[in-house]
């Protein structure tokens, strides 16, 4: 199902991150990074707890509003319970909708507060999700200190938080649709092999988009997705031109690729988690925008969802993706 939105605009953005994100190739543009895990703090997942934080009052500096002024707090995390975006909701005392769709949380979030927007049914909203390595692996896979071995195609869950202020006053950047996905489920078991199991859904939900607006790839000057790394990466661009007949290899990213440098850091296949496509998105991307050198970004946020209970049951996991459009004000 695809949305028009009306008058609903980009009006700032954050971003927070963890040592490895801090050290790729984007670091230049992120706000705030913390040089380890704990992040002054004793255990993970006080940690998220506080780069999401610390990604809303960076975004409320950023644009010189007050958390009194803000009419929604939209967020979501792969924590059990999304506990990181309950704390924060906590201590901002501004109604709530806490959201999960795994690493699709993002766009899940943006399209919510852009509905209410463009329904003239709030003015504005803050939009955040955050992931942490350490904290998700302890939770979904098994924890670090265990030492147990990845396969190559397994991704690195990203550590970090962004956070995205929607309103109906006039800015560079506007929201122009979105497109609420459909669960798809593989038949694949395989927790470390994400990129494979969000990959059809990822396809699904672009073809679906392009379909209901009547539009061809290179509509986008860019197509990102959110976290399906190297392979999930070479699945969709095979499983794009075999199953649809459109070609993404020239207009086409995964952000779970651009957050490092793969020949360099121990990430394995890129990038997974909540946060990879907003840390990419909300900064770099949105940045390449600003300066006229994109003018139509479409953003996939993908997600697998998975929990410790399906998995120890060898149950297949189902992948749902989101897409919103962003495009420069002309």
């Amino acid at each position: 199902m695809t949305i028009k939105f009306n008058n609903v605009f980009v009006n700032g953005a954050s971003t927070v991150t963890g040592p490895y994100e801090s050290n790729g190739p984007l670091s230049k543009f992120f706000d705030k990074s913390y040089e380890d895990l704990y992040m002054d703090t004793n255990t993970w997942e006080q940690a998220e707890i506080k780069i999401l934080g610390d990604s809303v009052e960076i975004l409320l500096n950023k644009t010189k509003m007050i958390k009194e002024d803000i009419d929604l707090f939209i967020s979501g995390d792969l924590l059990n319970q999304i506990v990181a975006s309950n704390y924060t909701a906590s201590y901002l005392k501004l109604p709530y909708i806490g959201i999960y769709g795994a690493c699709s949380t993002s766009v899940e979030g943006i399209i919510l507060g852009s509905s209410m927007l463009s329904n003239n049914q709030i003015k504005n909203c803050i939009c955040s999700v955050s992931s942490h390595n350490t904290g998700a692996e302890k939770q979904f896979r098994n924890p670090t200190e265990y030492g147990a071995p990845k396969p190559k195609y397994s991704t690195f869950t990203c550590t970090g938080a962004g956070s995205l202020y929607l309103s109906n006053v006039k800015s560079d950047i506007k929201v122009e649709s979105g497109t609420i996905g459909t669960t798809i489920d593989s038949g694949i078991k395989d927790v470390f092999n994400t990129g494979a199991v969000m990959a059809p859904s990822a396809a699904d939900t672009i073809y679906r988009h392009l379909t209901d607006l009547k539009r061809e790839p290179m509509y986008y000057d860019l197509i990102v997705t959110g976290d399906l790394g190297v392979y999930g990466k070479k699945i969709l661009i095979n499983y794009m031109q075999t199953e649809y007949g459109y070609d993404l290899s020239h207009n086409y990213d995964d952000c779970g690729v651009m957050l490092y440098d793969l020949e360099k850091q121990p990430v394995f296949a890129g990038a997974s988690g909540p946060a990879a496509s907003a840390l990419v998105t909300y900064s770099y991307i949105i940045n390449k925008m600003k300066k006229g050198e994109l003018s139509r970004v479409l953003m996939v946020a993908t997600g697998a969802l998975m929990s410790q209970t399906t998995v120890n049951q060898k149950m297949a996991i189902p992948a749902v993706s989101h897409a919103v459009s962003l495009e420069v004000v002309e």
